[in-house]
């Protein structure tokens, strides 16, 4: 089995406990010669109308350009883990499920945009965790008491 087989699949949305999570996924896909999968899932606002939205605004892009720059700057291209990303048009619990079938793990940061502040654990990694098919490791913040 090929390290292209075998996939740690993180959810990324831009924030720290995202960017924890990206931090242990890569260590986690290293030591098990596996592929990292770094996943984004975007969504049209709920609150608001196609009338209301500017007509050049594309949620993808922006996610896309979230992946990017999250992937650099964790990353900062010195890993040595082969790497695959995915912008996806769905709830984020759905699409991380989705891409975790078949993986190794799937790593979540908890508490990232979005949900309830007063929540011990996010709707997100709440979710993925009750539901995944792999193990699941919600990572908590703060980064600096969480070091991988």
């Amino acid at each position: 089995m090929n390290s292209s087989d075998i996939r740690v699949v993180v959810g990324v949305d831009g924030s720290e406990p995202s960017k924890l999570a990206l931090r242990w996924g890569a260590r986690i896909a290293t030591a098990n010669n596996a592929t990292l999968h770094a996943v984004i899932a975007w969504q049209y606002p709920a609150l608001y109308g196609a009338a209301t939205l500017p007509i050049e605004w594309n949620p993808a892009d922006d996610a896309k350009a979230t992946l990017t720059e999250t992937l650099q700057e964790v990353l900062d291209d010195k890993h040595p883990v082969q790497i695959t990303e995915a912008v996806i048009e769905g709830h984020q619990a759905h699409v991380l499920l989705d891409a975790a079938k078949d993986a190794l793990m799937v790593v979540v940061g908890s508490r990232g945009h979005g949900g309830f502040v007063g929540l011990l654990l996010g709707s997100i990694s709440a979710n993925v965790a009750e539901h995944a098919d792999c193990p699941v490791l919600v990572v908590h913040t703060p980064a600096s008491e969480a070091t991988p």
